[in-house]
């Protein structure tokens, strides 16, 4: 355990590289870790440009978005772009058969027009400090993992009583490097946002699941919101008194482009990452975890597919339910073929060969970490054991087969029975019942009773014969009968059918509870989600306390031993800055992909009537006459580019910032050979995707005809600046003070 790590660390071992502008980095320890790297990237801003308390900064026009997504403000009052998809609970929400806004689009012509979203939340970072010191204080190595969660437990809360904040602020703690480091942020969420402006979901979706994970893009994924504050500017409650929020710093918009080697940053709240796994968690996933989850999905999705493609009703009702599935199911073969790609098993190898090397070169080290990293391999190959088991019955149980997991919820209700009585299993048992006509609604039977069929067979001859439980021997995977059996299994099922669902939920508690647990198919559900309670569940979660507990000595001992190398945290949902270039790739021999893509892509890929492809008439019309406005390139329209930004889940709707600090996109993917960033980042394959603003603002003026959005923003032209002016992250020039 190490209670403070002082991060100026000066070099990397050309061993062990660091790729330039890798990493996800704390915005306050810029100035000390990465100003002058980014300088010599090409960054005319400095450090306290990005970050600063005591004056306006990047950092105040970023927002985390709805808790998940990240946004950004581009105009004085208070309007805020993210991704479609980040908007899109939204958008819904608010159409209707009149007017459907997801596929017709939706522009506010007046702030009056503005539509509130209850629950909607922006929340900005005021400042963030190191607490390392009060958060460890009175842990030791000798403690064990619950004594010592329980003493940072307490100092966090003291922490959080007696930091100085505004009645309006909020305190959040965060572990980083695994629990060696503690670091505080002070917040303000402000709970009025309203919808301003969104693309047609064919314009904001275009490629939906196709397209996702791909380059080339040609997506156009952005909504508007904007933040509404009270009189004296503060955070309050929906009211219609309230008035846009007067921001300390807005984004300026550069309409000058990109260019190959151009610098780019991407500002906002990624989600979760691994980089400093040990070899063997590298292999585990490429080889054991990612394998089982992608064939089986890539089952369940040729079953759904064979249906869509035969009737256009299935396919409206399960177009969004394979998207779902196919999200994880597409970036898990990218992550596999990105690890092997790279060699991340041999590279980690190779660290740990010269981790050891220095390790064992210092005697006060070895004597402290000596055995850490060994241990940590051995539990990780330990956990194989129940990885396969896990995948399996997490696949089938909670994800691919609706029958049984939705049966969870008839569970609940003999739980309530059996542990409350009666009047509370009948309230849930309402709940049940108003769930039941939009589950149905959407369910067809003939993909769930083969995709059942499917996996279960999979899982019989896939999985070690002790998890082969009763109830699926009783089905006879192998054998002839085993078509019949999975029918009649359904045939029985209380989710056979909405009908049949009502008819059990009128009767009388005890009734109620012994006709469910009755059920052939609850039996079966219930026989295998025991056993994965009692076989597997303990054992998965023993050695991920083990390893849980062997990261954090490993993070510990790998900052100590790499005393000059520069270490960034994991992503864990805080403010971020990921910097990087404008680059093309090439994933594969003799394939090359360009950094840029245009509309004349788009219409490349128009398919009339389909679902992913297809395209509003008026898009075409504008696309035919080339009235492109002031925001062509050449003659056409930019779509989106790709850099070496180092992102993941929660960049989507990041700000893409140029040199200057002025918004040149929008994040919102990462390419398909690249998703193994979060676990070995790779500049040579990996790339974020962005749309480029330039098409949001064609969208926004030319097609949704909201001019008068476009002119609340400001639009600089940073590249075509006077020779010797300085450009600002506000947008404004000004000439150079003199040489002293």
């Amino acid at each position: 355990m190490i209670k403070s790590i002082i991060l100026t660390f000066l070099f990397v071992f050309s061993s062990l590289p660091i790729f330039a502008g890798e990493g996800m980095w704390l915005p306050f320890l810029l100035q000390q870790m990465n100003e002058k790297e980014m300088q010599s990237m090409g960054m005319k801003m400095s450090a306290e440009d990005i970050y600063s308390v005591n004056k306006g900064s990047l950092k105040d026009a970023i927002v985390q978005f709805g808790g998940g997504c990240t946004g950004e403000i581009i105009s004085g009052s208070g309007l805020l772009l993210t991704n479609h998809h980040c908007g899109y609970g939204q958008i819904q929400s608010h159409s209707s058969l009149e007017n459907n806004y997801v596929d017709k689009g939706f522009w506010a012509k007046s702030q009056k027009e503005e539509l509130s979203n209850p629950g909607l939340t922006a929340t900005f970072i005021i400042s963030m400090a190191d607490v390392s010191t009060s958060i460890l204080k009175g842990v030791t190595d000798k403690m064990s993992a619950s004594e010592k969660q329980s003493m940072v437990d307490k100092n966090m809360e003291q922490l959080k009583k007696n930091y100085a904040k505004e009645s309006y602020q909020e305190i959040l703690v965060r572990s980083f490097y695994k629990g060696n480091q503690y670091y505080l942020f002070v917040t303000e969420t402000y709970r009025d946002v309203r919808l301003v402006g969104a693309p047609p979901s064919s314009i904001g979706n275009f490629g939906v699941d196709t397209d996702n994970w791909i380059w080339p893009r040609h997506t156009c994924d952005f909504s508007m919101f904007r933040i509404y504050a009270d009189k004296n500017n503060k955070p309050a409650d929906y009211s219609s008194d309230n008035v846009p929020f007067k921001p300390r710093h807005f984004l300026p918009i550069s309409m000058d482009g990109i260019k190959e080697g151009d610098f780019t940053m991407v500002f906002g709240f990624p989600g979760s990452t691994n980089e400093y796994l040990p070899s063997e968690s590298i292999k585990q996933i490429t080889d054991l975890s990612d394998p089982v989850k992608v064939a089986l999905r890539t089952r369940a999705l040729d079953i759904m597919h064979k249906y869509m493609v035969a009737s256009e009703a299935v396919k409206i009702k399960y177009v969004t339910k394979a998207a779902g599935i196919s999200n994880g199911w597409k970036k898990w073969q990218g992550e596999m073929e990105g690890l092997k790609k790279t060699d991340a098993f041999g590279k980690k190898q190779k660290y740990e060969a010269e981790y050891n090397r220095l390790l064992n070169s210092n005697a006060a080290l070895k004597a402290k970490y000596g055995g850490v990293l060994e241990e940590l391999n051995a539990n990780v190959i330990k956990s194989n054991d129940y990885v396969k088991i896990r995948e399996y019955s997490l696949e089938i149980l909670r994800t691919n087969i609706e029958m049984l997991r939705y049966y969870s919820k008839l569970d609940a209700l003999v739980n309530a029975f059996e542990k409350n009585g009666g009047e509370e299993m009948m309230k849930k048992a309402d709940a049940v019942k108003s769930w039941g006509p939009g589950y149905f609604k959407n369910y067809e039977r003939k993909i769930d009773e083969e995709t059942f069929a499917a996996l279960l067979q999979m899982y019989y001859n896939d999985v070690d014969k002790e998890y082969i439980f009763k109830g699926l021997e009783s089905l006879a995977p192998n054998s002839d009968q085993y078509t019949a059996n999975v029918k009649a299994l359904f045939d029985a099922s209380y989710l056979n059918s909405e009908e049949k669902l009502n008819e059990l939920l009128i009767k009388k508690p005890e009734d109620l509870a012994n006709s469910i647990k009755s059920d052939p198919a609850y039996i079966f559900y219930k026989e295998m989600i025991d056993q994965y309670n009692v076989k597997v569940a303990p054992n998965v979660t023993l050695y991920e306390g083990k390893v849980t507990s062997g990261m954090e000595r490993y993070m510990a001992a790998q900052m100590e031993v790499f005393k000059d190398r520069k270490f960034y945290p994991d992503a864990n949902s805080t403010l971020r800055v990921t910097y990087g270039k404008v680059n093309s790739y090439a994933p594969r021999d003799a394939v090359k992909y360009e950094f840029q893509t245009y509309l004349d892509g788009v219409m490349e890929k128009y398919i009339p009537g389909n679902y992913e492809f297809d395209l509003p008439p008026k898009l075409i019309e504008l696309y035919e006459k080339k009235d492109f406005g002031p925001y062509a390139e050449n003659g056409k329209i930019p779509v989106a580019f790709i850099a070496t930004n180092h992102t993941t889940g929660g960049n989507s709707g990041s700000p893409a910032i140029d040199a200057y600090g002025n918004l040149i996109g929008l994040n919102f993917d990462r390419v398909w050979e690249g998703t193994m960033s979060d676990y070995n980042y790779d500049a040579s394959i990996c790339r974020n995707i962005m749309v480029d603003i330039r098409y949001v603002l064609f969208i926004i003026d030319k097609y949704g005809d909201a001019k008068h959005i476009v002119d609340e923003m400001k639009l600089v032209h940073p590249k075509s600046k006077p020779k010797g002016v300085k450009t600002t992250p506000k947008g404004v020039t000004k000439k150079p003070s003199a040489k002293k």
